[in-house]
């Protein structure tokens, strides 16, 4: 089956998150490319020769987005002895209080700490301090399916150590975050905003608990809110501001987007340390780096013919999956990008909010989304997560260490068709995950 419609490859092994579009024209391969030098290969610090790539920090999480978005797959929280987090971050904010805050929210989505901002940053540039460090330990939880097997699950505990620039709020909030695969973002980009309203509308109507929404999202171009469809929270509304905003708080480089370096008033170590000019990442970079990430292409599914994996389809519909994680969704025309116009795709999303319940919450808003709610996470490409990344550590935070663990996280508006998995016998157990695993 076709996941991303015509733009779909058939590729197997680490590299099969990282081909172009397979209908994007030779003409436009060169600039997929080069969109791809400047995704995969490290900045540097300024001054440097290299003038194109330079303004480096000086706090940063990552010196290029290849290293958390490894192979253009899946981050993972750090493991034992890491120095670092690396391919993961943690998002910070303060409860909005007073009425000034309350407004900002409708632009900014929170209010960052006052002295480390909206996320920590881990690494620094040679002769300044990181802001801290990350440190995550874990509880095992233990779920019973109903013929008595046992699961274990993980529950992380988030703790930040080592800050170098005083103490954090006291009602700070972290997230962790994980970073998210990168195929298939252009095709979630052209998903027209009508459809998600009515895929919320049947939602409700359906009457089956599960009630998506959209979350409204401030666009800095267009100076007005619209649709939130990137992150774990459906934070960013497209994937210029998406990838600006990276630029911006993971590797400490301005744009024409966000000009301001991600320091804050009290941190005055951005004034101290050299810079790449007013402008690190140029508009050119930003317009490669945005036709890279929207042509990147999702690989085919595998094993449809097997009964198993046709049984753990019917599964995955019966137990109702498929009301978040929704598959036939269409394009909209247009012909400034053929190569993603008009195609049908099978992205298991709806790109809306859902209260996943108290297990996943991480206490903090986002924007719309409250404390509880997450982005229903697209499945396309699910099955190739070990070869990619040789891994297979999933949710917002890596938490979960196989699929079935991440099932049995869902909760709030999932907590149905949690119930209905426990209550699977063995072998459809293996037929829903062997349906997973084939996407």
């Amino acid at each position: 089956m076709k996941s991303g419609g015509n733009t779909t490859v058939r590729k197997s092994g680490p590299n099969a998150f990282s081909l172009p579009a397979a209908n994007l024209p030779l003409s436009k391969r060169l600039d997929f490319s080069v969109g791809n030098s400047f995704f995969r290969n490290p900045w540097v610090q300024a001054p440097a020769t290299t003038d194109a790539r330079d303004g480096l920090g000086p706090l940063f999480n990552t010196n290029g987005c290849q290293n958390c978005h490894i192979k253009d797959g899946r981050g993972h929280p750090p493991e034992s002895g890491d120095s670092n987090a690396v391919s993961m971050l943690v998002r910070l904010s303060i409860p909005a209080v007073t009425d000034e805050q309350k407004r900002a929210i409708i632009t900014d989505g929170v209010i960052p700490d006052p002295i480390y901002g909206g996320q920590l940053q881990d690494f620094a540039l040679s002769g300044a301090k990181p802001e801290g460090q990350i440190a995550i330990t874990y509880q095992e939880l233990a779920v019973t399916f109903a013929d008595g097997e046992v699961v274990m699950l993980r529950k992380p505990t988030l703790k930040i150590t080592d800050l170098n620039y005083g103490p954090i709020h006291p009602d700070a909030m972290m997230s962790a975050r994980v970073a998210p695969p990168m195929i298939g973002l252009g095709l979630l980009e052209q998903i027209p905003e009508e459809t998600l309203i009515e895929m919320a509308s049947h939602q409700l109507t359906e009457g089956k608990g599960v009630t998506g929404k959209i979350n409204k999202v401030w666009d800095v171009e267009q100076q007005k809110l619209v649709a939130g469809r990137f992150g774990w929270k459906a934070g960013q509304p497209n994937l210029m501001q998406q990838n600006a905003a990276a630029f911006n708080g993971d590797l400490g480089l301005t744009s024409h987007l966000f000009p301001v370096e991600n320091c804050t008033s009290m941190q005055t170590i951005c004034q101290e340390l050299p810079n790449g000019g007013d402008i690190e990442v140029s508009q050119n970079v930003l317009t490669f780096v945005e036709f890279y990430s929207r042509h990147l292409a999702v690989p085919a599914r595998r094993n449809i013919d097997d009964p198993q994996v046709q049984k753990g389809e019917v599964l995955f519909e019966d137990v109702g999956c498929k009301s978040c994680h929704q598959t036939q969704l269409k394009t909209a025309a247009n012909t400034a990008l053929p190569a993603l116009s008009e195609q049908l795709i099978n992205p298991y999303t709806d790109l809306l909010l859902h209260d996943m319940g108290e297990g996943l919450a991480d206490d903090r808003g986002e924007y719309l989304a409250n404390g509880r709610e997450w982005r229903t996470a697209p499945l396309w490409g699910l099955g190739y997560t070990k070869e990619v990344n040789g891994h297979t550590t999933l949710l917002h935070d890596g938490r979960a260490r196989t699929v079935m663990e991440a099932v049995l996280w869902h909760g709030g508006e999932a907590q149905p068709s949690r119930d209905k998995v426990l209550a699977l016998s063995k072998d459809n157990r293996d037929a829903l995950i062997a349906f997973l695993g084939s996407l």
